[in-house]
């Protein structure tokens, strides 16, 4: 798929179709696309429909049209998770584009211990739109057409019940006896990944993850911010398991 990606509520059911307001103004001011040209309309939950510009009218409506049939993009397995530790500054979304770019299928904000951040209030409702916003615009350059779910932030005792129903329960952290390179992948269901903060996993976190089921994994020899571990994660195990294929 090389059309650009613009989000809908809902996908198109008619062969012609105005795109409006945000998105039509992103494809008509900033993409200028012309009549002829070829766009993809999705809803980002894997509906999605090609079709061919008509017209472009004032600064913000597009006109489509040749809107065939609808197509849907069936959810990938097995689906990868990112227990995202939260970051310092805008490293948080960061993570969340690179890894919206790279394939992840889930990100779930932490609240670690270590956290320098701290979500609360005004300020986690801000921080969760932050999250959610970034992979959308990521999704759509990246031309997806599921987007990545941002959970709401959890708590450790959340994230180690997610970690209990996962078939690969993994977090990065330097007690690793075993790179993840090595570890053995399922061939479907979840994999669940965990990303520690600046100041890394705690024992008491470490031990409450390794008694629901997770193991602790080595990434390689050198020690990668918590904003890139993630996209690196990520894209070894996207590799592994055929995903990049």
């Amino acid at each position: 798929m090389t059309a650009p990606v613009f989000v809908v509520e809902r996908v198109p059911s008619a062969s012609q179709f105005v795109l409006d307001g945000p998105e039509g103004r992103h494809a008509v001011s900033v993409k200028r696309l012309r009549p002829g040209e070829s766009v993809v309309l999705t809803d980002g939950r894997g509906r999605w429909i090609e079709g061919v510009v008509k017209a472009a009218e004032g600064k913000d409506r597009l006109v489509v049209m040749d809107l065939d049939s609808l197509n849907e993009e069936p959810p990938e397995s097995p689906r990868i998770t990112v227990v995202q530790a939260l970051p310092k500054g805008d490293r948080g979304e960061l993570a969340v584009e690179t890894m919206t770019e790279t394939g992840v299928d889930a990100i779930v904000p932490w609240a670690a211990s270590r956290c320098i951040t701290q979500w609360k209030g005004e300020r986690g409702l801000k921080g969760l739109a932050k999250w959610r916003a970034t992979a959308r615009e990521a999704g759509k350059q990246s031309r997806r057409v599921r987007f990545p779910e941002v959970a709401d932030a959890m708590t450790t005792k959340q994230v180690a019940a997610l970690l209990a129903k996962a078939d690969l329960a993994a977090v990065l952290h330097e007690s690793g006896d075993e790179p993840l390179a090595t570890a053995e992948l399922p061939a479907q269901g979840e994999i669940v990944l965990v990303i520690g903060p600046e100041g890394g996993v705690s024992p008491e976190e470490l031990a409450l993850f390794t008694e629901a089921g997770a193991r602790a994994y080595r990434l390689g020899r050198s020690v990668l911010r918590t904003s890139t571990a993630g996209t690196a994660a990520a894209a070894l195990l996207l590799g592994r398991t055929g995903r990049w294929s």
